[in-house]
């Protein structure tokens, strides 16, 4: 019998876990994921790392060692992210070659602080890079505006990255745009474009989250009857997008030479309304060539029981830009629900950094007292 995630993959969508922790790579759940349930590659976040991190007491042995070695925080922070990337890499490792790199792909985030820096996020990415030392490795890089060149310098340098926090439709031809440049300039840095690999995440639930709480403010009938589809209908214009983008000229000269699409992840793909499907974010968004990251709990709703009927984005894109039209008319401004979510974002994540910081300072301390150092 065909599960909801066989029936997944084989509707050419890509599931990959929204988690990550040393427990995951230690007792087995992560290699039983792989196996049962057809994930087939991790994203991580600073969330993600501080929920990890500061649960439990798999990380203490290595910041022992840390703080033996006299390693301050932003190093110790780096050595514990960067082991548990490349041991979850060295898992996915069959998966990437029987793929061809496509898939069985690790990801992880240069420090959000560096968002709006970049010179700082390429530095940051390279060195990432470096450290993790593995082929299917992904630097995670958020679309600022300031990201767009990094993104561009580091696919030039060679490295794969996953473009994260992408909102708006505007800012994804910006994010396709700069992949393309990368690809141009690795090849002419004389790169092998077939080992260059990139995703664009594209948030979902969150879109909904935001304006949802804005038809609530007006307060209308026809408000009401709007809640819970932008997410999906703003996903589904940006896989237009990516169809427009990756059949242009421009990219079949790239190809030629052995580049790939920037394959459309979609993110953020929990959902945050109880009053919604748990699998709206998964089984509204099948269409081939795309990648889902799904938290643990998104995944299992799947895997138990989503219905999953075939390509749900192709051919949507009238009614999706109707519904648009639908929330301008009533005076819901795209562009700043766009703007709002990339801001909370990017604070979110530096929060989480920053709290992560605080929590390994603290067991760099305790680590150093118990051991009289």
């Amino acid at each position: 019998m065909t599960t909801p995630t066989q029936a997944l993959s084989d509707a050419g969508v890509s599931i990959w876990l929204d988690d990550l922790s040393r427990s995951r790579l230690t007792d087995g759940s992560l290699k039983a994921l792989i196996e049962e349930k057809n994930v087939v590659g991790v994203t991580t976040n600073p969330t993600i790392f501080h929920l990890a991190i500061t649960k439990g007491h798999g990380y203490d042995a290595q910041l022992a060692e840390l703080a033996a070695a006299g390693a301050d925080v932003e190093h110790a922070v780096f050595e514990l992210t960067t082991a548990d990337v490349a041991d979850a890499c060295d898992l996915f490792a069959p998966v990437a070659e029987a793929t061809g790199g496509v898939d069985g792909r690790v990801s992880i985030e240069v420090d959000p602080r560096l968002a709006w820096d970049t010179a700082a996020t390429i530095a940051e990415a390279k060195k990432l890079h470096a450290k993790v030392g593995r082929d299917n490795v992904h630097i995670k890089i958020p679309a600022t505006l300031e990201g767009l060149e990094a993104i561009t310098e580091t696919l030039g340098a060679g490295i794969s990255v996953n473009v994260t926090l992408i909102f708006s439709l505007t800012r994804y031809r910006a994010v396709v745009n700069a992949y393309l440049l990368g690809l141009e300039k690795a090849k002419a840095n004389g790169h092998d474009l077939s080992q260059i690999h990139s995703v664009a995440s594209f948030f979902v639930s969150r879109v909904d989250t935001e304006i949802d709480r804005r038809l609530e403010a007006i307060g209308t009938e026809e408000a009401a009857a709007l809640k819970g589809q932008a997410g999906l209908a703003n996903a589904r214009l940006a896989y237009q997008v990516y169809q427009e983008e990756f059949s242009s000229e421009r990219f079949r000269l790239l190809a030629d030479a052995g580049a790939r699409p920037q394959r459309p992840l979609w993110a953020s793909t929990g959902v945050k309304d109880p009053n919604l499907p748990d699998t709206l974010y998964v089984t509204g968004l099948v269409a081939p060539g795309v990648v889902n990251t799904m938290p643990e709990k998104t995944l299992e709703a799947t895997y138990d029981h989503a219905q999953v009927t075939g390509d749900t984005v192709t051919g949507t894109y009238a009614e999706a830009n109707a519904h648009l039209d639908a929330l301008a008319a009533l005076g819901i401004d795209y562009n700043d629900v766009v703007a709002v979510l990339e801001s909370e974002g990017l604070e979110k994540f530096v929060a989480s950094w920053n709290e992560l910081l605080g929590d390994i300072e603290a067991g760099l301390a305790q680590a150093s007292a118990a051991k009289g150092v």
